[in-house]
């Protein structure tokens, strides 16, 4: 922690220097180890959380659902009031993004004395508290320190590294059951001591950059500072691409119902099921930063509007037969991944486009809340639809809806990156 604050901000370097340097900045890619350690941690827990929950507690999909969605959904509540946090008071950003890396931390062992589903869902609970509030300090930080021309590249960069974790999570995981006796416990045992690993990182080698930004809130008015946070949504550009996101977002499966979906369409063994997020995020890896600089040249929204095409072209590959053994499910997972490539990083650069700096971790909030609270929803009616008329009509039902809402979502995209910069100069 002193190592990184006791440095220097260095000076904004002159377009002759960027020139000659790196377009990824040695913070981003600071952020990314934090990321790549902690989505080992926590894909390890994801990997084997539906096997745990459905086949070693006895779950229903519905049951399941409602777990999912606290999973991916919850941190929604808290995000908007980490991206004020991190904005107040002058650039806190580095700080609150490590009690929210540090919270999720802690949550890892708890896992292991929790063995019904309300205690699994509280603990659930707090560890996406805990990724609520370190996300949009974090995206902030990586916006606020790339060159406007850069930030798709720059989040691609972070996503490669990221995913890069979401990689050998589920290998970790699939080797730690293969091993141990009581594999679960070993499991979330292992996790606790990785994510405690990225928190030390994240403290000794982040910058912590404590400079105030001209406009951002001052501490003693808080309340005029959440009010403006939600008085952001008066920029058209922002208050469209949070829309699109939340409508997106609601019809969009979780990774936890595909797999299941995959898993008994194909038949396959239980204990390979931790295996199946390989593939999405060995295509996420190879296609983050090559989408991302696409994003820069080709407009962001546009690029994150197409990139639901491909998750609509996965889904549609369900519907039909699958081939027998991995060549039926490998084209949906690569087709996932590649919309995880074209979408993720590129939301949040997208974002960062509208907003001013003194606002940036508010504003990435919003939109970020936005499509969590919609995907929360959306895996609560997924799986209804799964318990009361089985797993044919719930796909049938999202992939319809992805469809309608993609086609309204190309149309109200419609501003170009320049355009969205010459509002936000109006």
């Amino acid at each position: 922690m002193y190592l990184a604050d006791s440095r220097s901000t260095p000076p904004s370097p002159t377009p002759a220097v960027l020139g000659r340097r790196s377009a990824v900045p040695g913070t981003v890619l600071a952020l990314g180890t934090v990321s790549l350690v902690t989505d080992v941690s926590s894909e390890m827990v994801t990997a084997v959380m539906p096997l745990y929950l459905v086949v070693g507690l006895g779950l229903s999909p519905l049951g399941f659902g409602f777990l999912d969605g606290i999973y991916n959904g919850v941190g929604a509540l808290v995000r908007l009031l980490g991206g004020y946090l991190g904005d107040r008071g002058g650039n806190r950003h580095k700080a609150v993004a490590a009690a929210g890396y540090g919270l999720s931390a802690l949550c890892k062992p708890l896992l292991l004395l929790a063995h019904t589903g309300p205690l699994i869902g509280a603990v659930l609970a707090v560890d996406r508290t805990g990724k609520g509030l370190r996300t949009a300090p974090r995206d902030a930080m990586i916006s606020l320190a790339t060159e406007p021309a850069q930030r798709g590249r720059a989040f691609g960069v972070h996503r490669a590294m990221d995913t890069t974790g979401a990689l050998l999570g589920p290998l970790a995981a699939f080797a730690v059951l293969r091993l141990a006796v009581d594999g679960y416990d070993a499991v979330f045992a292992v996790s606790g001591c990785i994510a405690a690993l990225g928190v030390l990182i994240l403290l000794l080698f982040v910058p912590g950059h404590r400079r105030t930004v001209p406009g951002a809130p001052r501490p003693s008015g808080s309340a005029r500072g959440r009010r403006a946070t939600w008085q952001l949504l008066r920029l058209r550009g922002l208050r469209r691409l949070t829309v699109c996101a939340a409508l997106l977002g609601l019809t969009t499966i979780s990774d936890s119902f595909l797999y299941l979906l995959i898993q008994r369409r194909l038949g396959l063994p239980a204990h390979l099921l931790p295996l199946l997020p390989l593939g999405t995020a060995a295509a996420f890896l190879v296609l983050a930063v090559p989408l991302g600089m696409a994003a820069d040249r080709i407009g962001r929204r546009r690029l994150f509007a197409m990139g639901h095409l491909l998750l609509l072209v996965g889904y549609g590959l369900l519907l039909v037969p699958l081939s027998d053994g991995w060549t039926g499910v490998l084209p949906v997972l690569v087709l996932q991944g590649a919309f995880y490539a074209a979408t993720d990083g590129v939301l949040a650069a997208a974002a960062a486009d509208t907003l001013p700096p003194a606002q940036r971790g508010a504003g990435l909030a919003l939109v970020g809340t936005g499509q969590a609270l919609a995907r929360f929803t959306g895996s609560l009616a997924f799986g209804a639809f799964w318990s009361a008329w089985g797993t044919g009509i719930a796909l049938a039902a999202a992939t319809g809806g992805l469809a309608v809402c993609t086609a309204a979502a190309m149309v109200v995209l419609r501003l170009t990156d320049s355009q969205v910069t010459t509002e936000r100069a109006s």
